[in-house]
């Protein structure tokens, strides 16, 4: 049969697949494909804003303006960041931003491109 998970609300076993998300059309019920709070804390991973896991080598888009420390730059939202880092810390990220340089990000500020 479907391996699609039933709808948490009604139960219903007609569930189907929307892109990021699962659908009843019985209830109308939609819920993300993201992984519970239970299976993401067994995944030492570091995500992005929307959950995805996030490997060395990636390539980011800023999702909010980031002021840069000590100078009058910011990091304008939809800057695309190739090539990441993953570093342990707060800002869990190293990279190099063109146009400012080097510098860490939170990786809640940002969400990975898929090609």
């Amino acid at each position: 049969m479907s391996d699609l998970p039933n709808c948490p609300t009604c139960a219903s076993e007609f569930t189907y697949d929307d892109g990021l998300q699962y659908v009843c059309p019985e209830c109308g019920h939609e819920w993300s494909k993201a992984p519970s709070a239970s299976e993401a804390d067994l995944d030492d991973g570091i995500r992005d804003a929307n959950g995805n896991l996030l490997v060395d080598g990636d390539s980011v888009t800023v999702i909010k303006d980031l002021k840069v420390k000590g100078s009058s730059s910011v990091v304008k939202v939809g800057t695309k960041v190739k090539n990441i880092r993953l570093v342990d810390g707060d800002h869990d990220i190293d990279c190099k931003v063109d146009g400012i340089g080097p510098m860490k990000l939170k990786s809640m500020f940002v969400k990975k491109v898929t090609s």
